[in-house]
């Protein structure tokens, strides 16, 4: 494991476990998000694939995502493992939801300096909308690349409770 990104749908506890895993396996550590929003507004990072091809190139890393449509293959392509957080709605919809409360009272700055506000909540964009919305489609999307011939030489470690990765952490 020295490649690894952690998948799974907003809110399953991605960072948070890729983080771990960098203290832990003493990995660098890269925010997709981070890379993606650049600036003021929600700004998105014109040189994203550039930035992410220089991350995916290094020899070790940690990234807390399976990627942006636009680098996804590549991730995919220079990864060695998969962590999916395969989490039902029931665990991700809560976290997401506490997550977001949390910013927006706090106004927390987040990516590219921004924050979630009262108005975003009624955005489809939303945090909390958008791990309802596209539960099922990131499942699937993680599901096919999990079974795609290209990305056949991936260790792909599929945890469908939160306890579960719990205890693989702890083996390590």
């Amino acid at each position: 494991m020295e490649r690894i990104l952690v998948a799974g749908v907003t809110g399953a506890g991605k960072s948070t476990l890729a983080r771990t895993l960098s203290d832990r396996l003493g990995l660098p550590f890269h925010e997709m998000d981070a890379l993606y929003f650049t600036g003021p507004d929600w700004a998105v990072n014109e040189r994203l694939a550039e930035d992410t091809a220089r991350v995916a190139a290094g020899p070790r890393w940690i990234i807390d995502s399976i990627g942006y449509p636009d680098v996804r293959d590549l991730l995919w392509s220079r990864a060695d493992t998969v962590v999916w957080l395969d989490y039902g709605r029931q665990v991700v919809m809560p976290r997401v939801l506490r997550r977001s409360l949390r910013r927006s009272v706090t106004r927390e700055r987040i990516f590219g300096g921004n924050r979630e506000t009262w108005r975003g909540w009624l955005s489809g964009e939303h945090p909390a909308w958008w791990a309802w919305s596209q539960h099922p489609v990131r499942r699937r999307e993680i599901e096919a690349r999990s079974r795609d011939p290209r990305f056949a030489p991936l260790d792909t470690l599929r945890f469908a409770r939160p306890s579960e990765t719990a205890e693989w952490l702890a083996s390590l």
